[in-house]
């Protein structure tokens, strides 16, 4: 079988750095907030190129304590796309925010620019978009949209850790962006964890704080805060595999690539790709296809594991049932018809070349 994403031999290839790390951390005799955040914090900034990253406990905390610190709720409007991870609206909700939802481009699957300015009211506060599947959205036009409306734009860069928009790193492309560090991400931790990214001082200190119950001193708290601080020994494996991520975006991109030009059969769909091939880190290899499911069980049979991202969206879900009998097509259709072929960086070409020549057989 040809598994969708092995993790045991993603980090097989940096096992005795691992080791090392989680050994320096047992050593150091101190496990919340050392040294070893400390310095991950400062790299990650680094790698991204802002003044500051605050290591925090996942991606949907990440986004939380930057709507929290910005002191959106209960009355305040926040854009997104239709067609996210759940987790992206969720972050909206549980600030008590109402998440906006906006169509996708059916070229790119990421929130369409030219779609959002209808749905601005004197209630919008931010804009949050998503490099959905690790590719950097339309970040100028959106930036002009904001800048007339006075709005914050941030990013959910979950998916897209390296991605690259015009010279600049997904990360510092807005006002903040949120990271999720979970194990199956290009930059993933051993467990679950994320950061938030940001040039904006006063926002990086409010979430320092409010990660930490609210507290800027021990035993004084001057926010109602959360526990939501990123771990010691996770902190320690990513500034392990922190080194290798753009060696490892750079095999996706290849594998990427061997799709792309290889892949021929008038059943699928194949990803748009822009003329800057930086702007895209390949977290998953989206196909589309009306045979979706039928493809699947064909590769199931193959050998060929395949995961379908997302099978239902968000405003179809129980959770927002509320939103269930709104109509957004675009993105309905493509959760009816995405699937994401195998794409790791541990992929041999053997596998590639076999995903490839079944993908070709299929009619």
């Amino acid at each position: 079988m040809i598994t969708f994403l092995n993790l045991k031999k993603v980090n097989a290839q940096y096992e005795n750095e691992l080791k090392e790390a989680a050994a320096r951390v047992i050593d150091s005799g101190w496990y919340i907030l050392g040294q070893e955040v400390k310095e991950f914090e400062q790299e990650f900034a680094d790698y991204c190129g802002v003044k500051h990253c605050i290591g925090v406990s996942n991606g949907l905390d990440a986004l939380k304590l930057i709507l929290k610190a910005y002191g959106y709720g209960p009355g305040d409007e926040i854009i997104v796309p239709s067609n996210t991870y759940i987790a992206s609206i969720l972050a909206i909700s549980e600030v008590g925010a109402t998440p906006i939802l906006v169509e996708p481009n059916f070229n790119t699957y990421n929130i369409n620019p030219s779609q959002i300015e209808k749905f601005i009211t004197k209630n919008t506060k931010a804009i949050l978009v998503v490099h959905l599947y690790g590719r950097s959205v339309d970040i100028d036009t959106i930036q002009k949209i904001a800048d007339r409306y006075h709005l914050k734009v941030i990013e959910d860069s979950a998916q897209a850790q390296g991605a690259i928009y015009k010279g600049r790193k997904t990360g510092s492309l807005g006002d903040a962006a949120g990271f999720s560090f979970y194990p199956g991400k290009n930059l993933g931790a051993l467990g679950d964890a994320g950061a938030v990214t940001t040039n904006d001082s006063k926002l990086a200190n409010d979430i320092y704080t409010l990660r930490n119950y609210g507290s800027h001193k021990k035993y004084e708290n001057i926010y109602k805060g959360y526990n939501h601080r990123l771990d010691e020994m996770q902190a320690a494996f990513l500034r392990v595999k922190l080194k290798y991520l753009d060696k490892e975006n750079q095999v996706r991109r290849e594998i990427a690539k061997e799709y792309l030009t290889s892949i021929n059969n008038p059943l699928i769909t194949l990803p748009s790709v822009s003329k800057h091939m930086l702007e895209n880190v390949w977290h998953v290899f989206v196909i589309r296809t009306a045979e979706r499911d039928r493809l699947q069980s064909y590769l199931t049979n193959q050998d060929i594991q395949t995961v379908i991202h997302y099978p239902k969206p968000p405003h179809l879900q129980e959770a927002y049932k509320e939103m269930n009998s709104k109509k957004y097509p675009i993105s309905e259709q493509m959760h009816k018809e995405l699937l994401s072929l195998p794409l790791s960086p541990v992929q041999s070409k053997v596998d590639t070349k076999k995903i490839i020549e079944v993908v070709n057989h299929f009619r």
